[in-house]
């Protein structure tokens, strides 16, 4: 049995600037903890080697990944947020759309009073939900 289950996601050196957006947009989110790389070790000094933070109290991890990779963040896994009321979702919406792609605009597709899906900034995908 595991101990815990946690999102983890890996950046390229944009971690602690997507961590401090996230934790800004709800409530319940902190940010826990932070280890940087320092000299002589393998990833950028400065960079974020682990952080650990809370996401409407749903526990998550980052890093900035000191190896190159070919790969990215995909829609297929998305956050999935329900909003407590229209304008978290809205506010959430306008921050997280920011530079990047909305893929569902905000509106009623008749499963919820209002929901959205994006692609942030930084190529994480949210679904911001309405009951």
């Amino acid at each position: 049995m595991p101990r815990e289950v946690r999102t983890f996601l890996m950046f390229e050196g944009v971690a602690e600037q997507a961590m401090t957006l996230y934790v800004s947009l709800f409530k319940g989110s902190e940010v826990q903890r932070v280890e940087k790389y320092g000299p002589g070790e393998p990833g950028k000094e400065g960079s974020v080697k682990k952080a650990d933070f809370t996401l409407a109290g749903h526990p998550m991890s980052c890093i900035d990944s000191p190896a190159k990779h070919a790969f990215t963040f995909t829609p297929s896994v998305s956050l999935f947020i329900e909003c407590e009321d229209e304008g978290e979702l809205d506010r959430a919406f306008a921050r997280l759309s920011e530079g990047g792609a909305v893929l569902m605009p905000p509106g009623n597709y008749g499963f919820s009073t209002k929901f959205t899906w994006i692609n942030d900034r930084f190529g994480v995908s949210w679904q911001l939900n309405l009951r």
